[in-house]
């Protein structure tokens, strides 16, 4: 699959974007592809409302990250399946004008939580946090057939001042899709009860920088199996690509 021959642009949103993994990657691939005339940029934007202008910048293709997964949809022409019963964009094609929205985060989660879990069975799961990857997230464990409960601040959903040990101890995997932890605030992470993790434990996190956020160490210490959202963060990018490639 290839780009006809020209300049293509393709950029990412979202804010803010100092440590953003995506640009140096595109750049990487490029370069590893022989590709000399496409280029990469990130555009912090600090509202939604400014995308437009990004739009009117020629670009083939979009990334989008926190907080605007949600928030674009709106100034797209039309979305993929999974993004409209997602109602969450990480991917955005631009074909002459026409704006349309995937959801890659759902591709790149299956594969790296079935890499993690191996064959080994997972019942019941919690998801912290409410935004657009958890929306990924439990689309995927409804496709698994993971039971699971939604742990927020909000008092719709099951507060962390209820988890008890019990719920820890049910719940053999944890999946973090808060920013808690992310560069620079590496001493954050989601309050829970951590005494009454177990080697029978898995912690992901979606979070990549640092590459062993606190919320993962408090689970190393227990001796709980950990992941990062690095294989995810790769995967979905490759999947993006493929996206914006294919004619």
């Amino acid at each position: 699959m290839k780009f006809k021959k020209g300049k293509y642009k393709f950029g990412l949103i979202g804010y803010p974007l100092e440590h953003s993994f995506s640009p140096d990657y595109f750049a990487n691939k490029f370069k590893s592809l022989g590709i000399k005339k496409s280029e990469y940029l990130a555009y912090p934007i600090e509202n939604i409302s400014q995308v437009n202008e990004i739009f009117n910048k020629g670009l083939a293709g979009l990334n989008v990250t926190i907080p605007y997964k949600e928030k674009v949809i709106p100034y797209l022409d039309e979305l993929s399946d999974e993004a409209y019963e997602i109602n969450a964009v990480n991917t955005i094609k631009i074909t002459e004008g026409r704006k349309v929205g995937y959801n890659t985060d759902v591709y790149g989660f299956e594969m790296s939580l079935k890499s993690f879990l191996g064959n080994r069975k997972v019942e019941h799961a919690l998801i912290l946090g409410t935004g657009g990857a958890s929306k990924a997230i439990k689309f995927v464990l409804c496709k698994l057939n993971i039971n699971f409960s939604i742990v927020s601040r909000n008092p719709d959903f099951l507060m962390y001042s209820q988890l008890t040990e019990d719920i820890i101890q049910k719940n053999k995997l944890i999946i973090n899709t808060t920013p808690l932890g992310m560069y620079p605030n590496i001493e954050e992470c989601p309050n829970l009860p951590y005494s009454a993790l177990t080697d029978q434990h898995f912690l992901f996190d979606l979070v990549y920088n640092p590459e062993k956020t606190l919320f993962l160490k408090q689970g190393e210490m227990h001796n709980c199996n950990i992941k990062n959202g690095y294989e995810m963060l790769i995967l979905q990018a490759e999947k993006s690509w493929e996206i914006w490639n294919h004619h």
